[in-house]
């Protein structure tokens, strides 16, 4: 999961990147509320983690625009010294989804990501992905290439929906067994065998291979020429 951490400050920023990438996170960092905003609202992340006082631009005003111009639902967590309920109303008025008061706990900080992203992934009702002929229904779990009806296993159905959810970006082996296997992990060979079965699936009539492999690193799906 990709974690935008919006701080000034570098000793709270490197230690929640230091802990976030070794919780198996992909977190990155931005130092000003400008550089901070401008990722937020062009870039695919499954939640914020952002500071209130902030260079450029404060936090609150930051999470306004992020929902009010950018229309952006991705989960916030405001870190901030401002501990009074006061300042919590201001947060959650201006588009906040957790607050947090510093000093905290690293632990804590993970435990509400953790709460803040399935909660959104839960509630959330996504349109139909597409990628060339290829459309995938997260509602009814409905697969299609070029009109073809597709049947698929649950998990490959699963590993369908995160690579088609982010066309283009390369999706670590780690984050794909977490997202699909849980804590549970495979061995080595799971994920392989699932990746096979679904390109099997999706080229079983000839069609070209959608799902490219970025070796030592992961998959991604391919480029799409297709309208």
């Amino acid at each position: 999961m990709r974690i935008l951490i919006i701080e000034d400050d570098t000793a709270i920023a490197a230690n929640l990147y230091d802990y976030l990438a070794g919780a198996g996170y992909e977190p990155e960092h931005a130092a000003d509320g400008v550089t901070g905003m401008h990722r937020a609202a062009n870039e695919e992340w499954s939640a914020i983690l952002l500071d209130v006082a902030l260079p450029g631009m404060d936090g609150f005003t930051l999470c306004r625009r992020l929902r009010e111009q950018a229309r952006r639902d991705t989960p916030v967590l405001m870190l901030t010294a401002k501990d009074t309920l006061d300042d919590k109303l201001a947060g959650f008025g201006h588009g906040a989804d957790d607050y947090l008061v510093k000093p905290f706990s690293l632990k804590e900080v993970q435990a509400r990501l953790a709460a803040l992203v399935k909660r959104s992934t839960s509630q959330v009702v996504p349109n139909v992905l597409r990628h060339g002929d290829i459309s995938l229904d997260p509602g009814t779990l409905a697969v299609e290439r070029a009109g073809r009806a597709i049947r698929l296993p649950r998990k490959c159905l699963h590993l369908l929906q995160l690579l088609m959810a982010s066309p283009g970006r390369v999706q670590r082996r780690a984050e794909l067994e977490i997202a699909v296997w849980g804590e549970t992990l495979p061995d080595s060979d799971t994920l392989r065998a699932h990746i096979h079965t679904l390109r099997r699936a999706l080229t079983a009539e000839g069609e070209p291979n959608p799902i490219e492999t970025v070796h030592g690193i992961g998959y991604r799906m391919g480029r799409s020429d297709a309208p």
